[in-house]
């Protein structure tokens, strides 16, 4: 990637158009490195990606309202699970890095590895739009974003659950039974550990898949499925520590 991006080039690589960069550049949320000379104005691309990771509860909902078959942004984007392991990896130096607490730090990679290898091992072949998942982070704010865009809780486990009758009931079988099934159906097991993991430390979960969400943390460890705002195919999963 070049250093310095034209306008068009830069509202490309934040997946907005130019006439959003404008506005955000009134506001002062990105500066240009020339201001005040049009359509041949330079941004800096390590300013971009700096305003990428900063603002990942955007660009994360952003890519969830997106019915394109477009992948988020490659900062963002694991095409496959070879990738997540090794963003994984790199969460853990950071983690580390940042002087977290070392117990704290297993429990959200274990939290995290298990919901993004869930989203890999239950789509195979059945990916609805994009293939693979948005994985994005903020220490900082201390959340964590796993998208995808696959087919979602209520059609993988029906397929070991026949009678199964719609997104809450499946959801809420996914993070309470074991249930019975050859890999890669059994789909509920892996959530059943993350709500153990989640009720028993300072980790908090939002989960959805279709019109069910949940929320989990060691406040609220019974599994309550209320309606989500908007319907979301695949599996959203936002996690706090």
């Amino acid at each position: 990637m070049k250093k310095e991006l034209k306008i068009n080039e830069a509202a490309d690589f934040l997946g907005i158009n130019p006439d959003t960069l404008r506005r955000w550049e009134r506001i002062e949320k990105i500066k240009p490195l020339n201001p005040g000379v049009g359509n041949h104005r330079k941004y800096d691309f390590l300013q971009l990606e700096d305003f990428l990771l900063k603002n990942i509860d955007y660009f994360a909902n952003k890519w969830i309202n997106d019915d394109s078959s477009n992948p988020p942004n490659n900062l963002f984007y694991c095409p496959d699970s070879y990738i997540f392991q090794g963003r994984i990896h790199k969460l853990e130096k950071e983690l580390k890095g940042a002087g977290f607490d070392i117990n704290l730090i297993f429990l959200v990679l274990a939290v995290v590895g298990e919901i993004g290898n869930n989203s890999f091992d239950h789509n195979i072949g059945k990916w609805s739009q994009v293939v693979g998942i948005f994985f994005a982070y903020d220490l900082e704010k201390r959340e964590i974003f796993l998208i995808d865009k696959g087919q979602g809780i209520f059609s993988s486990l029906k397929k070991v659950i026949p009678n199964l009758p719609n997104d809450f009931v499946a959801l809420e079988k996914a993070f309470t039974e074991v249930i019975s099934g050859r890999s890669p159906e059994s789909r509920g097991n892996g959530l059943k550990f993350v709500k153990n993991v989640v009720i028993d430390s300072k980790i908090s979960l939002y989960f959805q898949s279709g019109q069910a969400c949940l929320i989990l943390n060691n406040k609220n460890k019974e599994v309550k499925i209320k309606k989500a705002k908007k319907y979301f195919r695949g599996c959203l999963a936002k996690i706090n520590f």
